[in-house]
Order: structure tokens, then sequence, then C-alpha cells
């Protein structure tokens, strides 16, 4: 069949508009706003005292609306369609740049211009993981039989998981290697450090509308996102009206009823407990963001804090504002620092085509899931027990580099794995299985009516107005399923960050690597769990 000759069923130009404009950047546009907020709040706006206060804030309540904005964009795209989605979501990435640098103070103009930001990144973020279906699926799956279906679609999916996850490494390289060195570059030209920073920003937000605009051409036309559109948040798309038939009444109910927003949230919630993969997929998402913080937080407070009690900043900052200037109390520190993170993200980088095939080669078991939270026990056990964190020096060892290797394979497995578990779950998804997670969010409907003097009400019919609705089909929930995977995600990082941060503390310095061990601890139970369940299943099945 086609999906066994090809990786994708949508178009060459709606797969390199995927793979190279909504997954490089939706990471490019985080990690450079994350990289650059410090120079808005100290050299544009001018604070001095408390900038760590400050831009801790912008940060956790950039997450804190990411994690209602993800479920609700995902829940939308399966109305409007995931091509609208991007297309807004970019936009809005693009405006949010432009009003940033407009800010006078950090409250309210700056958190607003942040809280724009996390809007928009909440809906390219979560549509990376809603499009990987819709251009690997077969949207007329209703006539394909469950093991044909999984047959077919699994190993393009787990395949191009992979180079979902190396695309989206690639984004961090974009905004490291163009965006973040244009503040001194503009300042070379003779702009002050002000205007070099809003022109920085002005230039990413050109960007941002251009990928917009490149969403909104190359992703026309996904398979089965015919008709969808910004008029079916209130009408039925062409496809539907062309191919069903309603009479009056049943069409306005339809109309009414077709994809209620709660319903979709609460069923693709539902399907995480009930769809086995679902799950692990959802779990993946929340181990996959939590190893970001680890990586990109807590390694480097973890060497800042070793060289600072060792005594080994024997360096002093300059009094120097230049947004071109390397600003840090302990330059030792961020080197060693730059080093540890830049050879795990290296490492990642490398596995993640890796991972994609290995899953396209173990759908049923999960195996390169299992080791890559099997890597990530190790490493960050192994980081939480390390004397030191340098590879030089009295206490230095070079296996720290091992270490970062396995941390890296952990970060980029559960990213590439959860991605493809989670795009077969819902490729491979019936609608029985959907008929029956939304009846487990609406049994209250069907209970009887009553009175309030606590009597059966006789008046209401027996069969109620929600027998007479249409049945959510699998393929409607695609974006449900994604939102509620960021929704894990964001979960994981205010967990990580808040619980972590709070113990490095009062505990260790050690504390937040034996969480981020515990996460893909559980993840590997869980993992093995299915996978034995499902070797016992297809034994059943065999005798």
């Amino acid at each position: 069949m086609a999906s066994r000759r090809s990786m994708f069923t949508a178009s060459r130009i709606q797969a390199f508009t995927y793979l190279l404009g909504v997954c490089p950047f939706s990471i490019a546009f985080l990690v450079f706003i994350n990289s650059s907020v410090s120079f808005v709040v100290t050299d544009l706006i001018g604070l001095r005292d408390g900038e760590g206060d400050a831009v801790g804030t912008l940060g956790f309540a950039d997450e804190l609306l990411a994690l209602v904005a993800c479920p609700l964009w995902g829940v939308l795209s399966d109305r409007i369609g995931v091509r609208q989605v991007c297309t807004a979501g970019y936009t809005i990435i693009a405006l949010a740049l432009l009003l940033f640098v407009q800010a006078k103070n950090v409250y309210p103009q700056l958190l607003l211009g942040r809280l724009l930001f996390s809007v928009g990144g909440a809906a390219v973020s979560t549509m990376v993981t809603a499009v990987l279906p819709v251009v690997t699926g077969n949207a007329c799956n209703d006539a394909i039989d469950d093991g044909e279906l999984e047959s077919t679609v699994g190993a393009p999916s787990s395949r191009l998981a992979g180079f979902v996850g190396m695309c989206a490494g690639c984004g961090a390289l974009i905004s490291l290697v163009i965006f973040l060195p244009l503040p001194a570059h503009f300042q070379e030209l003779g702009l002050s450090p002000q205007e070099a920073i809003q022109y920085s920003f002005y230039s990413a937000a050109a960007v941002a509308l251009l990928v917009s605009v490149c969403c909104y051409i190359g992703l026309r036309d996904l398979p089965g996102e015919d008709g969808k559109a910004w008029t079916s948040l209130w009408t039925a798309p062409k496809s539907e009206r062309t191919h069903k038939t309603y009479s009056k009444d049943s069409y306005s109910t339809f109309i009414k009823t077709r994809l209620p927003y709660f319903d979709q949230l609460i069923t693709a919630l539902a399907l995480g407990f009930r769809n086995r993969d679902i799950f692990i997929g959802y779990l993946g998402g929340f181990v996959a963001r939590a190893s970001s913080v680890g990586i990109s937080l807590f390694i480097p407070l973890l060497v800042n804090h070793y060289y600072r009690m060792s005594g080994l900043c024997g360096e002093h900052p300059t009094g120097e504002t230049n947004p071109g200037d390397i600003k840090r109390s302990c330059p030792k520190a961020y080197v060693l620092a730059s080093i540890l993170t830049g050879a795990s993200q290296l490492i990642a980088l490398i596995a993640a085509p890796i991972f994609g095939l290995l899953s396209e080669r173990s759908r049923r078991y999960h195996m390169p899931l299992l080791v890559a939270c099997l890597s990530g026990v190790i490493g960050y056990l192994a980081l939480a027990l390390l004397p030191s964190p340098d590879f030089k020096g009295d206490k230095g060892n070079r296996g720290i580099f091992l270490v970062m290797g396995l941390i890296g394979i952990s970060q980029i497995g559960a990213i590439v794995c959860s991605l493809s578990v989670l795009s077969n779950g819902i490729l491979n998804m019936t609608d029985s299985d959907v008929a029956t997670a939304d009846n487990s969010s609406n049994t209250a409907e069907n209970e009887p009516a009553l009175t309030m003097g606590g009597e059966i009400n006789e008046q209401r019919p027996l069969l109620t107005a929600r027998t007479s609705q249409p049945p959510q089909q699998a393929s409607s929930l695609k974006g449900s399923i994604a939102g509620v995977y960021s929704l894990y995600g964001g979960a994981g990082i205010l967990l990580l960050t808040k619980l972590g941060g709070l113990l490095f503390d009062v505990l260790s310095s050690g504390t937040p690597f034996y969480i981020m061990a515990g996460f893909n601890g559980v993840l590997l139970i869980v993992g093995t769990t299915s996978g034995l369940v499902s070797h016992w299943r297809a034994s059943q099945l065999v005798s």
C-alpha cells in the first residue's frame, strides 16, 4: 500500500514545511526569548536590582499560561485545522516579539508581552505533536481494520518522529547561531545597546511572520483537514456537509454538539487511562520536557554551585552592560556548563534519527524508550553522585562526558519515542476506544433527573438528546490529544522547576537529578509493564 512505500501521506511541500518550518522554529524563538530576556530587563528597561526575580517570574508566568493554552489550542485545531493554528501561532509570536521591546517597565508591560508570546508558543509547540499523525496517517482509515492499520502507519510515524526530534534540536542551533549574535552584530554597525536589542527582536519577528506565511501556504490541503477553517467555529466543514445528510433539526443539533470543546479535552484525558500507547506518550512527554529543564537549568546551576563552594571563581564580572558580552559572575563555571550541556545536546542531535529508526522496529514493546529511560536513571544518578562536575583538576573525571551522553540519550529518546508512541496510538485508535472514553466522561448525563424534592422527574425523556449526537471519531481527537501531551509536558517543567529548585537549596545540589532519575524510573516501569502485557496478550492469541 502507499503507506508502505512512502513515509508520508502528505505532499513533499507539506512535509518539508512541517519539518523545516513548524518543528525547528517552535524551539528557536523560545530559546531566543529565554536567552535575551535578561538583556531586555537590564539594558532596555534599566532594571538593576531584582533582575533574577523578574526573569524568573516572567518564565514562570509563561509556563503557567502555556499549561492552559496548549490543550485549548489542541482542541481548537480539531475544529479549525492544524494549518490555521500554526499560522496564528507564528503570527502571535511575531506580534509578541515586536511588542516585547516596546515595554517601559517589567510589570505589567513586559509581563503582558511575555504572556502573549506564551500564547503563540503554546500554539506552535502543540502543533508539532498534532501535525505528526496528520502527515503520516491515513485520513480515510474507517475502511481499514485495526491490524492492517497498525502495520501500515506505525513505521512511517516512528521514523518521522526521529526527524522531528532532530529538526527540533536544529531549532536551538538556529537561535544560537543566527538570533542570539544579532545584538553584537547590530552594535558593530554603530547602534546603541538599546537599539541593538530592539532591532534583534524586530529581525526575529520578521522571521516569525515569514514562517507564518510559509505555514499558511505549505500546510494547505493536509490529509484529513479538508474544509477546516476559521468559519468552522460556527459552521460544519465542507467535507462533512458534502458527505453527510441531515434533516433540518438534526443538522442544527449536530452544529451545536459537534466537537464540544470541554468534552473533547475530557475525552483526550480519559484516553490516557484507557489506551496504553497514549498514556505512555503522555508520560513520555512529561519526562521529556522535565529533561529539558534538568539539562538547561540545573546542570549550569550545579556547576556554578560547585565552583562557588570550592572557591574556584577567580574572576569577577566587568561593569559593562554590552549585550554582546558574556556577563557572568563566574566565567569558568559558565564555560564548563556550556561544554557539558553542549556535549549532551550534540549526542541528542546525533541520536534522534537513530531512535526514530529503532522505534519503527519495536513498536509493540517500546524497547528504544526503555533504553532511553534506563540511560536517564543511570546518567542522572551518576551526575548526582559525582564528587565534581569538572573533567579536569584533582576531583575531575573525564567520565563526566559519558554521563552527559547518557543524559542526552535519555532526553532525545523520551522526546522521539513519546512522539512516536503517541502518534501510533492516535493512528491505531479505534472509534470504540473514543466512544468508551467519551461515555465514561458523560455517564452523569444518562442518570435520571431529579426534581427539587429528590423525586425522579417522569417528564424527562428516556432517551436524552445526547443519544442523537453523531459519535466522535478517532480522527477528530488528534489536536486534543496533542494538547494534553503538551499539558503533561508543562506539568513536568513546573514540577521539576519548583520542587527541584526548592530541594536544591534545602537538601543538596544533586536533588533535582535524583528527581529526574525517579521520573525516568517510573516511565521505565510503565513501559516495561506495557511490554509484558502486550507479550502476554500475543501469547494468548497464539494459544
